[in-house]
C-alpha cells in the first residue's frame, strides 16, 4: 500500500471508530433516560424534547473543540449557546462519564475543574461549583451512580463517592464516603435504614 493510501485508511478508520462511539453514547443516552423517567412514552420523545440529553450532546463538541487550544474561544461561544437553548451552563473544560442523565435540567451547573462519572443521575438546579478564585482543580469529582438531588450544590475540590445520594437542596462542601446519603445545610450523613433501601421512596433524595 502506498503511503498515500495508507494515510487515507487510516484517516478513515478513526472517522469509522469515531462514528460507532458517538452512535454508541447516543443509544446509552437514550437508553438511561428511559430507564431513569418514568415519564418517558417514546423514544422520539427523548430524543427531541429532553433538554438534558441535548446539553449533553452539545457539551461533548464543545468539549473536542475545547481539547484544541486553538479552538477554545469557540468552544465557550458554543457552550454559551447550549445555555441558551437548554437552560444548563456546562464549562466545555468539565469531564462528563457515559449514561449521564440531567433530568428537567433547568438550572444546573457544571463548573471548569468538575469531574462526573458514569451512570450519574442529576435533577434540576444542581451546581457543580468551586469555592476558590485561584486557578487548578477548584470543583468536584462526583464517583459512578452518584444521584444528585433537586438543588444540590457541591462546592470546591471535593469527592463524592460511588453510589452516594445527595439530598434536594443540601450544600457539601466535605468529601462524601461511597454509598452515602447526604441530606441539609451543611449536608451530613444519614443513617440508611438496615432493610432493603429504596431509593424512589426517600423525598430528601429527589424533589
Amino acid at each position: 500500500m502506498t503511503p498515500h493510501r495508507l494515510r487515507t485508511a487510516r484517516r478513515g478508520s478513526g472517522l469509522g471508530a469515531l462514528l460507532r462511539d458517538a452512535r454508541n453514547r447516543f443509544r446509552d443516552d437514550v437508553t438511561a433516560a428511559k430507564e431513569r423517567d418514568p415519564a418517558v412514552r417514546s423514544t422520539a420523545e427523548v430524543v427531541l424534547a429532553y433538554p438534558g440529553l441535548h446539553a449533553l450532546w452539545l457539551h461533548r463538541m464543545a468539549h473536542r473543540m475545547w481539547r484544541k487550544p486553538g479552538l477554545r474561544l469557540a468552544a465557550r461561544v458554543f457552550s454559551h449557546l447550549n445555555r441558551a437553548l437548554t437552560g444548563i451552563e456546562i464549562h466545555p473544560a468539565a469531564q462528563l462519564g457515559k449514561r449521564v442523565f440531567i433530568d428537567h435540567g433547568m438550572g444546573v451547573v457544571i463548573g471548569e475543574t468538575a469531574e462526573v462519572g458514569d451512570d450519574v443521575l442529576l435533577y434540576h438546579g444542581v451546581t457543580l461549583g468551586g469555592r476558590s478564585m485561584s486557578r487548578g482543580k477548584r470543583h468536584p469529582t462526583v464517583g459512578n451512580g452518584v444521584v444528585l438531588g433537586t438543588g444540590a450544590r457541591i462546592l470546591g475540590p471535593v469527592t463524592i463517592g460511588d453510589g452516594a445520594q445527595i439530598g434536594a437542596n443540601a450544600v457539601v462542601v466535605k468529601d462524601v464516603p461511597a454509598q452515602a446519603v447526604v441530606v441539609g445545610v451543611p449536608g451530613r450523613v444519614r443513617e440508611r435504614p438496615a432493610e432493603k433501601y429504596d431509593e424512589y421512596a426517600d423525598p430528601a433524595i429527589y424533589i
